[in-house]
Order: structure tokens, then C-alpha cells, then sequence
């Protein structure tokens, strides 16, 4: 399985890139990881709704043209269903039975995802009502993944 994370920014702090690094080292007995990371724009504070808007949509594009056709997208959204960990698991595995074995999933900047990528998407996944910074995001999600693989072949996880 070929699992993308497209990501909008850069992850700065060492910890988090210390983490991921364990995760991804973790997944490659289960998967082929590739990580992209988009820009994000400069969103000062007090912008309007449109300024908003426009950041999301700059970043969107740069998203979009990572996404083929042959890709099964996953958008990280707050408004997105929650799934427990098991149910994850099972989706991925499902996919993957149905012939999709190229997943992305995709984590919006600080201001969340555009509207053209979210339409684009064929789920929409939330992690938790609750925001968490995208760098942050990023490490739950590679978590996240692993822990799917391992329920999946049936391998002990901590629950």
C-alpha cells in the first residue's frame, strides 16, 4: 500500500521531527510513506473572511497538484467523521481490498483546507472536535496510521 501525507507547512520543532522520523521508520515494514509539504502562507491575525478564503485556496493549489487520479483522498476536517482507532484500521483495510491502494491524506494550514480540496476529497476524517496544530496533527496521523497497520495484521497495539 502507497500511503502520501500531503502536509501545508514545515515542521520546525525537533521533537516532532524526532517522532515522525520513529513513525515512518515504523511504517516502512507495512506501507510505502511519502510526505509532501506545501508552503503555507503568511495568515496574520484579524484577516477577513475573504483574506481567509484566499490564503486556503493559494495553499489548496499547491495541494491539488499532488492529487492523481489514482489516489483515494482523505482530508483531515474538524467537521469530518470520528472513527475509533479499530474503525480506521478497518477503512484502510477495506480500500485495499477494493483495488485503492494509493491513499493521501491531506492536513490544511493554520486556517484549515480550502473548499476546492475538500470537494476533491472522497472522505473527510476528524481526529477530534478539538484543534491541534497542524505540525502536531501530522505525528498523530502517522500514529494513527501505524496503529491501523498494526490491528490489521493482528499484531498487539497499546490501547
Amino acid at each position: 500500500m502507497n500511503i502520501t501525507i500531503i502536509a501545508v507547512g514545515k515542521i520546525k520543532e525537533k521533537y516532532l521531527n524526532q517522532g515522525m522520523d520513529e513513525y515512518k521508520k515504523r511504517l516502512s515494514k507495512y506501507c510505502k510513506l511519502n510526505i509532501i509539504e506545501i508552503p503555507d502562507k503568511k495568515a496574520p491575525e484579524n484577516l477577513s473572511i475573504t483574506e481567509m478564503n484566499n490564503i486556503k485556496d493559494r495553499e489548496g493549489e499547491g495541494i491539488l497538484r499532488h492529487i492523481r487520479d489514482n489516489m483515494y483522498v482523505i482530508a483531515l476536517d474538524i467537521k469530518g467523521e470520528m472513527l475509533e482507532s479499530e474503525k480506521l484500521s478497518q477503512k484502510i483495510n477495506n480500500l485495499a481490498l477494493d483495488g485503492k491502494s494509493n491513499l493521501v491524506f491531506i492536513i490544511g494550514g493554520s486556517l484549515g483546507l480550502s473548499e476546492n480540496v475538500l470537494e476533491v476529497s472522497d472522505y473527510k476524517l476528524s481526529f477530534s472536535p478539538m484543534t491541534f496544530p497542524h505540525q502536531l496533527m501530522r505525528m498523530i496521523l502517522l500514529e494513527q496510521v501505524y496503529r491501523s497497520f498494526r490491528i490489521m495484521k493482528g499484531e498487539p497495539y497499546h490501547k
